[in-house]
């Protein structure tokens, strides 16, 4: 069984990863404009799907996550005061794992591996040759912004937020730092999450139209929202455009796209790449029937993932849509509305459950 994976980046390598593991030999093409940066930015992974990454995919050192047991929901009408709060007795709701080891991990993991091989994509025209290329049984696009996506998967359903997200890593005073703060502010969300003992990570998604941000002007707009850290040091600020995105097709022929590019959305949830590993759990399912049936693979396979999955995603996606779009509208009321709703949520043990029931597994809930 024979593969080709497009793109360079932790989507493709994870799946590269998990698609070894079973014996499937890998070819990754990349693009080298597109090669793999250095990046500050972190994840945060339940723990449903760090068992399942672990198990399926390769075991992390527990020294490279760091473990989220709360999570205190806080409002601009009153930044001082915890409104909501998530936690589970003696378990934990989520991990924080930087990307950038989790890409050093798995690429030189796959390296040593003689089921995976490298290929630099030299021009455009070479996305055509990997089409056209009959050795490979299926082919997985986890690349933004090209041919493939241009010509064949142009469709999909599309919100820009009007945002940007500033992220950034801070180290600070040490303290015992295992609860994740998220902040809604009349600017945007703005997350805390803890990275270790002394080192957090910050994710703030501010309005558009609120005007540009210098550096000084955006570590004196998180410091006035700041009540638990003493800032020591930071890392630079990367900046992005935010968007909603959920694609209408899945896959054509024996191509499937995979990752964020099926299915991207705000972070205020930190529900990204956790959406991609569910994904792939389910995805990995279908193979391994296939292969204990000593089936060869097809794009049968990727009309089964597609009727499992897509409309759960388009369901979690569009909630976590529909949550951005609510709390964007009620910060130009002062939070009126959410304070109602968050005072009943916090008084109901079973709404508050299957809410962090759902953010760990999923809306397909087994």
């Amino acid at each position: 069984m024979n593969v080709a994976i497009i793109g360079n980046n932790l989507t493709s390598l994870t799946l590269s990863k998990a698609l070894v593991s079973k014996k499937i030999k890998v070819t990754l093409f990349y693009n080298s404009k597109n090669n793999l940066k250095k990046t500050n930015r972190c994840i945060g992974v339940t723990s449903k799907n760090l068992n399942f990454f672990n198990e399926k995919i390769l075991k992390i050192n527990t020294r490279l996550y760091h473990p989220i047991k709360e999570i205190g929901i806080l409002f601009e009408s009153d930044p001082n005061k915890e409104s909501l709060n998530f936690n589970k007795k003696n378990k934990n709701l989520f991990n924080i794992i930087k990307i950038s080891n989790l890409i050093f991990i798995l690429n030189n993991i796959l390296n040593k591996n003689k089921l995976f091989f490298k290929k630099k994509i030299k021009n455009k025209s070479f996305y055509n040759l990997i089409l056209k290329e009959k050795k490979y049984d299926l082919i997985f696009n986890c690349e933004k912004n090209n041919s493939i996506i241009n010509n064949f998967f142009n469709s999909s359903h599309e919100k820009d937020y009007n945002s940007d997200a500033y992220t950034f890593n801070f180290t600070h005073q040490k303290l015992l730092n295992n609860k994740a703060i998220q902040i809604f502010t009349k600017y945007g969300p703005l997350a805390f999450l803890p990275l270790s003992n002394n080192e957090t990570s910050v994710v703030f998604s501010i309005y558009r139209k609120n005007k540009n941000y210098s550096e000084k002007e955006l570590i004196n707009l998180i410091n006035l929202y700041n009540k638990k850290y003493v800032i020591k040091k930071i890392t630079k600020i990367e900046k992005g455009k935010l968007k909603f995105l959920s694609k209408r097709k899945y896959f054509i022929n024996k191509v499937l796209l995979f990752g964020d590019i099926l299915h991207q959305i705000h972070p205020l949830a930190g529900q990204g790449f956790n959406m991609t590993l569910r994904d792939l759990e389910i995805l990995l399912r279908i193979l391994q029937k296939r292969i204990d049936l000593g089936l060869q693979l097809d794009p049968s396979v990727f009309e089964e993932f597609e009727n499992k999955v897509k409309h759960f995603n388009f369901i979690y996606s569009n909630s976590i849509n529909f949550i951005q779009s609510f709390f964007q509208f009620d910060s130009k009321y002062k939070n009126n509305i959410s304070n109602k709703i968050i005072n009943l949520t916090s008084k109901n043990n079973f709404v508050k459950n299957f809410i962090t029931k759902v953010a760990d597994q999923g809306i397909n809930i087994n």
